[in-house]
């Protein structure tokens, strides 16, 4: 669907991590706090990006097995799949050092401005977030008190890309998938959704390296969130 000669949305959603918080920085901030109490030997080649890429694999595989389990619960069992298979010491905390710092992730520098001048100019907000209620709500803190709606996988008992999260949000704000635009910074979970169900699609790309899917293409692609409002003012928003 396009954005050009289209209604203007009754409600803008929004990815969370990675479009308005901080989540690649932060989840490197993370693990490198894990790994400094691993005694982790230089020789061993693990750094960071090696414990995201192998946490990664394995979180986002437990999102897509059932039955639904929290993200709290997913996201521990994930680290600790992930160290094993790096051969590091799992220890007891690691699990809720990642979710607190999860929950303490802060906004892109832009993000609390445009929320403010996009809500003054009559969206309303909502997020839409793989996550659980109590570890979002550090993050929405942050937000300026702009958003009017969180919606999150506990809720919904389902992990983007699955579509029955965004069928839920659609039917708790009670709306139409045409009547919303979700902007979000996912290729692999927000876009496979948006071409599944058919809504309006603005990509955050901010440089991360990531693609888009082969057989989807964004309806708008934006180096930042700022760019939004002045996106909707020249389609006549």
């Amino acid at each position: 669907m396009s954005l050009t000669a289209t209604r203007r949305p009754h409600w803008l959603t929004f990815d969370c991590y990675g479009t308005l918080i901080q989540w690649d920085e932060g989840l490197r901030a993370a693990v490198q706090a894990i790994l400094e109490t691993k005694d982790v030997p230089p020789a061993a080649g693990i750094d960071p990006e090696k414990l995201i890429e192998v946490y990664d694999r394995h979180e986002h595989a437990l999102e897509q097995t059932p039955p639904f389990r929290s993200f709290r619960e997913l996201s521990g069992e994930g680290l600790h799949r992930a160290l094993e298979e790096l051969n590091l010491p799992v220890d007891a905390h690691d699990a809720s050092v990642l979710t607190r710092r999860i929950s303490a992730m802060p906004p892109f520098p832009e993000v609390v401005e445009t929320l403010r001048q996009l809500k003054e100019a009559g969206y309303r907000l909502c997020i839409v977030s793989n996550t659980d209620d109590d570890i979002i709500a550090g993050n929405v803190a942050q937000l300026g008190g702009y958003i009017d709606r969180v919606i999150t996988a506990q809720q919904a008992g389902a992990y983007k890309p699955a579509r029955r999260l965004f069928d839920y949000a659609h039917e708790t704000l009670g709306v139409r998938p045409n009547e919303v635009v979700h902007i979000c910074a996912s290729p692999h979970l927000d876009h496979a959704a948006a071409r599944d169900i058919g809504f309006r699609c603005v990509w955050i790309d901010r440089g991360t390296g990531r693609t888009v899917l082969s057989d989807y293409t964004p309806d708008k692609t934006l180096a930042t969130l700022d760019q939004v409002p002045v996106l909707f003012k020249t389609l006549g928003w």
